[in-house]
């Protein structure tokens, strides 16, 4: 095996201490990560770490996106809706676990090169788009989950309002330098919250969320 196989095989067997969900592993197996990260950060492809990626932008910890992505139950048949596509490696892993994923992003940079890797990987059912105005995509809403890559300091209302009734959204709430990773359920008006635990995610910006 290459340096890099050898690295992806140590991280998927350290994320299966704590993941269960095997398809959540199998998916990350498939996605090369070293083609979502910045020239001259290949070697960490496979590392736990949040690595840089522009823009101000990270792509997430691997243990972070596997638990974001189990936390979301997906069997294949929902329609998922991702808040901050940054290099799409985390679209690219929702691609293999449900039938169709929306990703906004709020630079238009990221956003094309996002689209152009995922192209070359053949991941034909992720839709990337530009964020506008309103917080997620409400002209594909509504979603059966919707998953948050950046804080929000509260649960906002609007992508609430997009989330199916019986849904599930995993979103990092809390001031800017700490948050607590939940998973939010939506039954009628009945709000749902649990903590996966604390995290540490760029800033959420727009409505509902911080300023610039």
């Amino acid at each position: 095996m290459t340096n890099l196989a050898e690295a992806r095989q140590r991280l998927l067997e350290e994320l299966g201490r704590s993941i269960r969900d095997q398809r959540v592993l199998e998916a990350m197996a498939r996605v090369p990560r070293e083609r979502f990260v910045p020239p001259g950060y290949q070697e960490m492809a496979y590392e736990d770490v949040p690595l840089p990626i522009g823009e101000g932008q990270t792509i997430s910890q691997p243990f972070i996106v596997a638990l974001m992505t189990q936390a979301l139950r997906l069997s294949g048949a929902q329609r998922v809706l991702e808040v901050g596509t940054g290099s799409g490696y985390q679209a690219a892993i929702l691609g293999h676990l449900a039938r169709q994923v929306v990703t906004v992003e709020r630079y238009a940079d990221l956003a094309d090169a996002a689209r152009a890797r995922l192209g070359e990987l053949g991941i034909a059912n992720v839709e990337v788009q530009v964020a506008g105005a309103k917080l997620g995509w409400p002209a594909g809403a509504p979603y059966d989950a919707i998953i948050v890559t950046a804080a929000a300091p509260a649960v906002p209302q609007g992508l609430l309002d997009q989330l199916k009734n019986g849904g599930i959204m995993v979103i990092p709430v809390g001031p800017r330098d700490h948050q607590d990773l939940l998973v939010v359920t939506k039954h009628g008006d009945r709000i749902g919250r649990r903590s996966l635990g604390g995290c540490r995610f760029v800033p959420l910006v727009g409505e509902e969320a911080w300023l610039e």
